[in-house]
């Protein structure tokens, strides 16, 4: 059994492969290849039965939990894989969780068009074991890197929402560039309050410097 070559914050939990291909052989090898690589997955024999699933994970809004990607075929029978792709997008799930299409080749163009859309990569059948799970790592290094973001904007809105009014009022005037003398005029505070403030506001936002706030407010559309 070959390693994963796979680094990843151990935090974000293990990383999981979606498999949706309605064809059982192609899901069996697609998870012993994986396997082989230390990999988990879980596969889906039908885009309906991957959304039935989703919903299911879904009821909190924080999903996917964990590094996650979806190797995902063009043709199905039912609901296609580019009709799920496009749900997938209109909810907001990629980048957290990208999207590698299997296709054949009549469908290379719809494949491309669909990585200019949004989705990771294609893979065309017949394809190497190496390099299609080359891309799988790939995409679970991007998820990680989504989820980091995203757990990083969770916890600068949960810094924010615990400023005190006064401290929200001195940080406004402080990413606006004034002086604390002149945002003490302006609070009718003393200069050593708006100090006192002002470093409790880089203490609980974790910045040094008010450029560094507002580049950090910027990021999470304060």
């Amino acid at each position: 059994m070959a390693p994963s070559s796979l680094s990843l914050d151990p935090s974000l939990g293990l990383p999981v492969v979606y498999l949706v291909d309605d064809e059982d052989v192609v899901r069996d090898a697609l998870a012993w290849l994986l396997r082989s690589r230390r990999l988990l997955s879980e596969g889906f024999a039908s885009a309906e039965a991957f959304e039935e699933a989703l919903a299911a994970a879904n009821v909190r809004g924080d999903w996917p939990r964990s590094p996650s990607c979806l190797v995902l075929d063009v043709r199905m029978p039912g609901t296609s894989g580019i009709v799920l792709f496009e749900r997938l997008v209109q909810r907001g799930l990629l980048p957290l969780l990208p999207v590698i299409f299997l296709t054949g080749h009549g469908d290379v163009p719809t494949a491309v068009s669909a990585v200019k859309r949004g989705a990771f990569d294609f893979v065309e059948k017949p394809f190497s074991n190496n390099a299609l799970v080359d891309r799988v790592e790939l995409a679970l290094q991007a998820s990680a890197q989504a989820l980091t973001e995203r757990r990083a904007r969770q916890a600068t809105a949960k810094a924010l929402s615990e400023l005190t009014e006064r401290e929200r009022d001195v940080m406004r005037r402080v990413i606006d560039g004034r002086p604390n003398k002149v945002i003490a005029e302006a609070l009718a505070i003393s200069v050593r309050t708006v100090e006192v403030h002002r470093a409790r506001v880089f203490e609980k936002m974790n910045v040094k410097s008010a450029v560094e706030l507002a580049n950090l407010l910027r990021d999470l559309g304060v």
